[in-house]
């Protein structure tokens, strides 16, 4: 990766204080043929960045030659007027008095944020939301103290007005920012691009273990690709690369959402992507629109309060399958078996959900699961049940969940209905990577759901079509990005 560090004037940053190269924005202006055949990350360190200056139109044309740039001209511009940034005050003001008991009780009249760092570790939480905000090299932010204190200004802080005590943190920061993670050794091919996948190395039922992902960075590599690891402490780094790959398990209202939403602000391709998110994660909604497109899901009664369960019972029948509109992995799917465990499961639910699903049981050995990317289906397998239990995996287990095996299919292999019905309900979803759960049964082809967030391992989604499914995954990103450049 080229980094690049714009100045308003030669000497600004002496070149001996960071290996990365520095030129002026005047210079990166004149001379829009630089760093044509490469990609560079551009920072923007202009001591002046008001609208229609030299530092503006330096990170104005960035964008336009496919360079990635802080600040952006939107920053730029919400940083202007305090009536432009003010929906952000809230959250920033919250999590700066949250800093008060680090910092001894009290709150100085002036910080300095770099590249989301802050002077101490007292800081780290508000000086990373800033930079969240704000993604700036580096801020002033104003306080007037009191019992609550609140935000007067936030403003960028030129090169020339960094005090020289502070200038040794900044270029540590700096220094922070750049840095690399998760080589593999020296690549074969120049990278032309480098993907963040983002991952929780605690989770215990990932979709994609680290060593399937550094089977994947050997592939890619080859391809012109360098993957590296992220977690979700950087977010405020994650306008460094050029895509991202989600592997924790998505939920609308953790981490994973806001690095969705962040990666599409930045124009990234990512997957998965927040509206995929939005649909696929809540059950209700995949019901109301495979039912519009006229793909066959199980008999189903949505439950708005206990007043239903008379209605499903009658017209499901037990057993039946209740469900949580949000649930992964099984969680959030239980089997009454007759009224009195239906009420009791139901009235738990419904206490933190005002909707239920309820489904007619289609018992079975084995779940398909179709992987489509794109459009297309990527992967075929069969996951079966857990031992002695009727789903993919069995958390009523003491200890670790239990999983069942699987049997890995080439497509080719797969029959052709099965994979029909897997694309059309993904294609209702969107052209990123999902994995459709299918049942097979003699009355016909169900689908279950589709996830936005599939597992992929190596060894187990890959065996039927192998490394093509790494290739086509890391393409699929690749044209997406050669698109945008075009």
């Amino acid at each position: 990766m080229t980094w690049v560090i714009l100045t308003g004037r030669q000497g600004d940053l002496d070149q001996a204080a960071t290996p990365h190269k520095i030129i002026t924005s005047r210079e990166y202006l004149a001379h829009p043929a630089l760093f044509r055949s490469q990609q560079p990350k551009i920072i923007n360190l202009s001591n002046n960045y008001a609208y229609q200056s030299r530092g503006y139109y330096a990170s104005l044309l960035a964008s336009s030659r496919a360079h990635r740039v802080i600040p952006s001209v939107e920053t730029m511009i919400e940083l202007s007027e305090r009536k432009l940034y003010e929906n952000a005050l809230p959250e920033l003001e919250l999590a700066l008095n949250r800093c008060r008991k680090d910092l001894g009780g009290t709150i100085p009249s002036r910080v300095t944020i770099f590249f989301g760092l802050g002077p101490d570790k007292a800081w780290e939480r508000f000086a990373r939301l800033l930079f969240d905000w704000f993604r700036a090299p580096a801020l002033e932010v104003q306080i007037d103290e009191g019992e609550w204190a609140s935000i007067r200004k936030i403003g960028f802080l030129p090169l020339a007005r960094i005090k020289d005590e502070e200038r040794k943190r900044f270029l540590a920061a700096l220094e922070t920012y750049t840095s690399r993670q998760w080589r593999e050794g020296k690549t074969r091919t120049p990278s032309r691009y480098t993907f963040a996948t983002l991952i929780d190395p605690k989770e215990e039922l990932p979709p994609s273990t680290v060593a399937s992902l550094r089977h994947w960075s050997r592939i890619a590599e080859r391809m012109g690709v360098e993957v590296e690891p992220i977690t979700k402490k950087d977010l405020p780094k994650l306008a460094n690369y050029d895509a991202l790959f989600i592997r924790e398990t998505t939920s609308i209202s953790n981490h994973t959402y806001r690095f969705a939403r962040r990666a599409q602000q930045e124009g990234m391709p990512v997957i998965d992507d927040p509206l995929s998110m939005i649909r696929c994660t809540n059950k209700v909604y995949l019901n109301e629109l495979m039912l519009a497109k006229q793909i066959q899901v199980p008999p189903t009664i949505i439950i708005a309060g206990r007043g239903d369960l008379e209605a499903a019972a009658q017209t499901l029948g037990f057993p039946l399958v209740l469900k949580i509109p949000d649930g992964a992995f099984s969680r959030g799917v239980k089997k009454a078996e007759n009224m009195d465990e239906l009420q009791t499961l139901a009235g738990k639910w419904l206490e933190d959900s005002d909707l239920l699903i309820a489904q007619k049981f289609l018992p079975t050995t084995f779940d398909w699961r179709i992987g489509v990317l794109g459009g297309e289906p990527l992967f075929s397998v069969q996951y079966l049940m857990a031992r002695r239990h009727w789903q993919i995996v069995n958390h009523d287990r003491r200890g670790r969940p239990v999983e069942g095996g699987f049997r890995s299919f080439k497509l080719s292999e797969t029959p052709p209905n099965v994979l029909n019905v897997a694309v059309r309900a993904a294609r209702c979803i969107g052209d990123g990577f999902y994995g459709v759960d299918i049942k097979e049964t003699p009355e016909g082809i169900y689908v279950i759901e589709v996830n936005d967030n599939p597992n992929l391992n190596h060894g187990c989604e890959d065996v039927g079509e192998k490394d093509e499914v790494w290739v086509r995954l890391t393409q699929w990103f690749i044209d997406k990005l050669e698109r945008q450049r075009r």
